[in-house]
């Protein structure tokens, strides 16, 4: 179903419902960068009481997935997932968004234009959660920058975890901790403790929230749905976290317990 409150105009889609009082539109920045990349956006508006999922969902979260295959002059996407907040409501751990929210994709186009058509498919809850899925069609052309799309997409960047990159190492050591069958995790100061989010793809193992232990700096993140004991040792890892200046994700390989340098 869709639901169309105005035209549709250069830097952006028609808005389409995907459930009562949730809409959502593609729009783009107009801007095509000197490598080819140019980025646009799923935008989302929805009230405080719904919410959908981050890239890695949780224990009862709906994946949200994005499908470019009918699109032409596109060579390749990447989806740039804003920080969610760590959600325990229910007694279940997902990965949300609450209200409005801007979701980034990076496009590499092989010329000067193309005619992007995507499809997604993504869990939309209120009361109940429902799966819903939209399709938008969006000509880019690189005439004329739309700047206040593009604003909304830098803000949305902003919120976007950057791969670690500064002085030092926000997290000092990864490893199983089988008693507790969680994750231990030593991050230096820096870090938000309560912030971090330990995923290991879609597929991979599921994490609980977060734990402060009694011993400085180390947190402890469960594994859920498994088999007690079960060892995490030379597996990746992705950690997601929180600092003063902004998200930030590093992956590791989960040490031997005891082990007091970083997995790499």
């Amino acid at each position: 179903m869709a639901s169309l409150s105005f035209p549709a105009h250069a830097g952006e889609t028609a808005w389409q419902e995907l459930a009562p009082g949730t809409r959502a539109r593609l729009i783009s920045s107009d801007v095509l960068t000197a490598d080819g990349t140019t980025t646009i956006a799923l935008e989302i508006e929805m009230p405080q009481s719904s919410n959908t999922y981050w890239r890695v969902p949780g224990e009862t979260g709906i994946p949200t997935v994005f499908d470019f295959a009918g699109s032409s002059g596109v060579a390749g996407n990447e989806m740039l997932w804003p920080y969610p907040t760590i959600e325990t409501k229910t007694g279940y751990v997902d990965y949300v968004y609450r209200g409005p929210v801007v979701l980034p994709v990076e496009l590499k186009l092989d010329g000067q234009k193309a005619d992007l058509k995507a499809a997604v498919t993504m869990g939309v809850c209120s009361d109940i959660c429902v799966p819903v899925m939209a399709s938008f069609d969006l000509p880019l052309v690189f005439a004329t920058p739309d700047r206040s799309q593009g604003l909304r997409i830098t803000q949305a960047l902003a919120e976007t975890p950057l791969d670690w990159d500064g002085p030092g190492d926000p997290v000092l050591a990864v490893s199983y901790d089988a008693e507790a069958d969680a994750l231990a995790v030593l991050l230096s100061p820096e870090v938000d403790p309560l912030s971090l989010i330990a995923d290991a793809g879609l597929e991979g193992q599921l994490f609980g929230a977060p734990q402060k232990s009694p011993e400085p700096n180390l947190v402890l993140v469960p594994l859920l749905g498994g088999d007690q004991g079960r060892s995490m040792e030379g597996k990746p890892v992705r950690l997601t976290f929180m600092t003063e200046m902004g998200p930030f994700s590093v992956e590791r390989r989960v040490s031997p317990a005891g082990s007091t340098t970083a997995g790499n």
